[in-house]
Parts: C-alpha cells; sequence; structure tokens
C-alpha cells in the first residue's frame, strides 16, 4: 500500500488557500494486456486539511510578505506533504497580478527551502481535471470538490475549496 499527500495551494496576497488530500492506493498483480504495463487499479482519497492564511490590507506590503512566509513555513513543517501542487499565476488584472506574482514567490522559496517537489496547473486545467471542461463554473468545481472528497457540504472559503482542487488535479495527473 502506497500513500501520497499532497499539498494544494491558491496563492494570494490577501488570502492564500490552502488543502492537503491523503491518497491511498495498492499496485495490483494484474498487467494491462494491451499496455503491457502494470496499473495502479485501487485508489482512495481523503481530505487532511484546508483553510487559509490571511493578511491585512492595512499592514505595510513587508510584513504582509513576512506573514505568508512564516504561515506557510509552519504548515509545510505540520503537513510534511510528499508534493505540493500550485496554481498557476493568471493576468486578469495588472495591479492584483502583481500582488499575487509577489505572493507566489513567497511561496516558491517556502518550498525550495525545504526541498519540496511541485507542480504547477492553469485554472483551465484544474477546471477541466475535476469537471472535465475547461470553463467550468466556480460552483461546479466546487462541487467536484466535495464530490471527490465525500465532503457534506462545500468547503469554504473559496480559496480553500480551490486549493483542494489543486491537489486533487495533481493526484488525477499523477495517476
Amino acid at each position: 500500500m502506497k500513500k501520497k499527500l499532497i499539498l494544494g495551494l491558491d496563492p494570494g496576497l490577501a488570502i492564500l488557500g490552502f488543502g492537503a488530500i491523503i491518497s491511498t492506493s495498492q499496485s495490483t498483480a494484474i498487467t494491462c494486456k494491451d499496455s503491457g504495463y502494470p496499473g495502479v487499479y485501487n485508489f482512495s482519497v481523503s481530505m487532511v486539511d484546508f483553510g487559509i492564511i490571511s493578511t491585512s490590507a492595512n499592514q505595510e506590503m513587508g510584513k504582509r510578505l513576512c506573514t505568508l512566509y512564516d504561515d506557510l513555513h509552519t504548515l509545510v513543517k505540520e503537513i510534511k506533504p510528499d508534493l505540493v501542487a500550485v496554481e498557476k499565476l493568471f493576468f486578469y488584472r495588472m495591479s492584483n497580478t502583481i500582488l499575487v506574482a509577489q505572493a507566489r514567490g513567497i511561496v516558491m522559496l517556502s518550498l525550495a527551502q525545504h526541498n519540496l517537489p511541485y507542480i504547477e496547473f492553469t485554472p483551465a486545467q484544474i477546471k477541466h481535471a475535476l469537471t472535465g471542461y475547461g470553463n467550468a463554473k466556480k460552483y461546479e468545481v466546487q462541487e467536484a470538490v466535495a464530490r471527490e472528497l465525500n465532503l457534506e457540504e462545500l468547503p469554504k472559503p473559496d480559496d480553500a475549496s480551490d486549493a483542494l482542487a489543486v491537489a486533487l488535479t495533481a493526484l488525477y495527473h499523477n495517476q
């Protein structure tokens, strides 16, 4: 039996969403006749934790970045992920994009300091992995997250749900 803990991150300066999942898989001795490769035919996934790291717009930029760094450092030490999945930067408003880029810099620095492997996905890749449609609505992705993780209600806030979606995308990408 093989376990893999994946931490998903939805970077932002005001709110950085995080979501951790664990996948348990069991390889079978059966070999696929078409490819000749053994396959993983049995896996399960469950949620470990999710939430947000937030900073106040009233604080100066340096303090906000320090808060993200310190809290992310603590989170990584507590969760001890095998893999981190990060949502790629999406350009839509220049002022917001710059703030998100600064937060992503903190994320990348923290991952490098912990020697953690990471993988990145665009919003369209995440939507497609969870719904089969790259232009899915946010609510459709949230429903898919709740369904895949057997949650009774949609995870809140949205940034945490998005982070769980990123983690699930990494899981499906690596199967």
